[in-house]
């Protein structure tokens, strides 16, 4: 890093602007397969949650792909790089005190363990969508599974790529056997427990 560029402290810490909202910051970071319910079940979390009156703010891999990464591929580099500016992103939301969801596939458990170490201990909830790559592939939302099947798409997570199954996730949920409303649920239910929420 340039010897020029300095690191400045706020006067407003984090523990104060989380304080005036009222609730404990964190990141829950939905990993999973493609079709695994990543983005439906963090939709619904938020949505939950901001009707409780949280300060939330979810962030989706294919809206991040329109603009703070849209400069990136999917090679395994340009993969590592999307995540690592995706964690930095959410750690800046979690310092403005927001309970921050993230929906990103993010195969490799480097990334997410970097990821990770960027938060405060206990502020990172790994969430993995743990649902069955024949569920997923049936599902195939965006088409993407046939694609790779046929060879059109390189490289797809569950198919010709590895996904890297969390060894310790906070959370697991399998929308294949759990409704989305169990899922939010459990999630509420975590967080109650954790004291992240009060209600």
């Amino acid at each position: 890093m340039d010897d020029n560029i300095v690191w400045h402290q706020h006067r407003v810490t984090r523990a104060e602007r989380a304080a005036i909202k009222k609730q404990k910051p964190c990141l829950l970071w939905f990993t999973g397969l493609s079709g695994s319910g990543k983005s439906t079940i963090a939709n619904a979390l938020d949505t939950a949650l901001f009707e409780r009156g949280y300060h939330t703010f979810l962030l989706d891999g294919d809206n991040v792909r329109h603009g703070l990464c849209k400069d990136l591929g999917f090679s395994e580099l340009d993969r590592v790089e999307n995540i690592r500016r995706i964690g930095e992103v959410c750690k800046l939301f979690s310092d403005a005190g927001m309970i921050v969801m993230s929906a990103f596939i993010s195969p490799f458990a480097s990334d997410r363990r970097l990821v990770r170490n960027l938060l405060p201990a206990g502020e990172f909830i790994e969430v993995f969508m743990d649902t069955p790559l024949a569920t997923c592939e049936e599902r195939d939302p965006k088409g993407l599974y046939e694609k790779a099947r046929e060879g059109v798409i390189k490289e797809f997570t569950g198919i010709d790529s590895p996904y890297e199954v969390p060894a310790r996730a906070e959370l697991r949920l399998d929308t294949s056997v759990m409704s989305v409303d169990a899922c939010v649920e459990r999630l509420l239910a975590y967080l109650l427990e954790r004291g992240l929420i009060a209600h």
